[in-house]
């Protein structure tokens, strides 16, 4: 077992703590996907089969589940994947748990009006790393 630093450890607790972990942990099971422990106090779940959200990962407190591929599949297209979502965990956690899903649903529709995608102008998938995230770069 790696050893996390005292910024994983914390955002690992408030994420229980705000319940976002525990959400994340359902909807993993939900989606018949099976969690097991990842770097950085980060669970992985892979084999997520039910068609919502549309996205290669997608994190909730620190549960990264991964639709319709694996972690090695999908750190062999995208080597700096974990880091956004690792990201995301931190926003979790900045925003107090599940206030981050209307805040990043205001935030999709911002984008999606301003620039026609759900991530160039969503400040959460910006402030995670575009190109670590995979997106492409578009002019705004």
């Amino acid at each position: 077992m790696t050893t996390l630093t005292p910024a994983q450890r914390l955002r690992a607790v408030l994420n229980w703590v705000n319940l976002s972990t525990p959400l994340g942990f359902a909807v993993a099971h939900t989606g018949g996907a099976r969690p097991h422990r990842g770097p950085g106090g980060l669970w992985i779940a892979e084999g997520y089969r039910l068609g919502f959200p549309k996205a290669g990962a997608f994190t909730i407190g620190n549960v990264i589940t991964i639709p319709r591929a694996t972690l090695r599949s999908l750190t062999t297209r995208n080597p700096r994947i974990l880091e956004h979502e690792a990201a995301h965990s931190t926003q979790w956690t900045l925003c107090l748990g599940l206030p981050f899903l209307p805040l990043y649903g205001l935030a999709v529709t911002w984008s999606k009006w301003r620039t026609g995608t759900t991530y160039a102008s969503n400040i959460f998938e910006v402030s995670a790393g575009l190109a670590r995230g995979g997106y492409r770069r578009i002019q705004v």
